[in-house]
């Protein structure tokens, strides 16, 4: 097992493992442990009850931060006509249609976040060898799909600030709700939008209580253990 430095050692040594903290505390302690010289990630780690081996179990989706992630996020959008216009208007760096899929062909994806309407999908499906590998191939059930109509709203949510939520083989769910030097506040409006989230997403082949533990962390700092009930219970307005 690897050594912890000795900065971790004394922010570990401030958290109570035996202590379940609401909400609130566990933002305000993960914050305070967050000592780097870089601005750190806060991150939700979600435990759950389901099996992924079982289709009706795994759970994929999306979540919009209200205050943001922290960070600038570079959107494309393959379209063409009415979309192209409003992908434009809506503030995308990269919009085009057959001149977009070629140079991603060419090897260009300086993007964080592709969004598409549903008649370039037939096109752009030979990108997915390049496009799956960075998870940047877009997918109706990544809301990164969308009507020419629905354009503007999907260039805005995605720079505004969302997370991909899905559950790794162990069944966690891991997710960032922005960095260190947000306000508290910030932080939990945007924990309570991945929860809420997370709540109606819950996969119907999941029997009984969905999650089973929830940790809050920064990049470098130790987990704090929120309080189960209080957690499950945040509901976005």
């Amino acid at each position: 097992m690897p050594k912890h430095g000795k900065r971790y050692t004394e922010s570990a040594g401030l958290v109570d493992v035996e202590r379940n903290y609401s909400p609130a505390e566990a933002v305000a302690l993960a914050k305070s442990r967050a000592n780097a010289k870089f601005d750190e990630t806060v991150e939700l780690h979600l435990r759950t009850n389901a099996d992924p081996r079982h289709a009706d179990q795994q759970l994929r989706g999306i979540a919009v931060l209200p205050h943001g992630s922290g960070r600038t996020v570079r959107v494309a959008v393959f379209a063409q006509a009415e979309g192209a216009r409003a992908a434009t208007e809506a503030g995308a760096e990269v919009v085009g249609d057959d001149d977009l899929i070629a140079r991603v062909e060419g090897g260009f994806t300086e993007f964080d976040v592709a969004i598409a309407t549903p008649d370039m999908m037939g096109k752009i499906g030979k990108l997915g060898r390049i496009l799956g590998r960075k998870g940047l191939m877009p997918n109706p059930r990544t809301n990164s799909v969308v009507q020419p109509q629905d354009i503007g709203n999907a260039v805005a949510e995605a720079k505004k600030g969302r997370v991909e939520l899905r559950m790794d083989r162990t069944a966690i769910i891991h997710s960032s709700i922005g960095k260190a030097s947000f306000d508290e506040a910030h932080l939990v409006a945007n924990l309570t939008s991945v929860i809420d989230t997370i709540n109606r997403l819950k996969p119907s082949g999941v029997k009984g209580a969905f999650a089973k533990t929830a940790y809050l962390t920064t990049t470098m700092g130790p987990g704090v253990q929120l309080d189960l009930a209080e957690t499950m219970s945040l509901q976005a307005e």
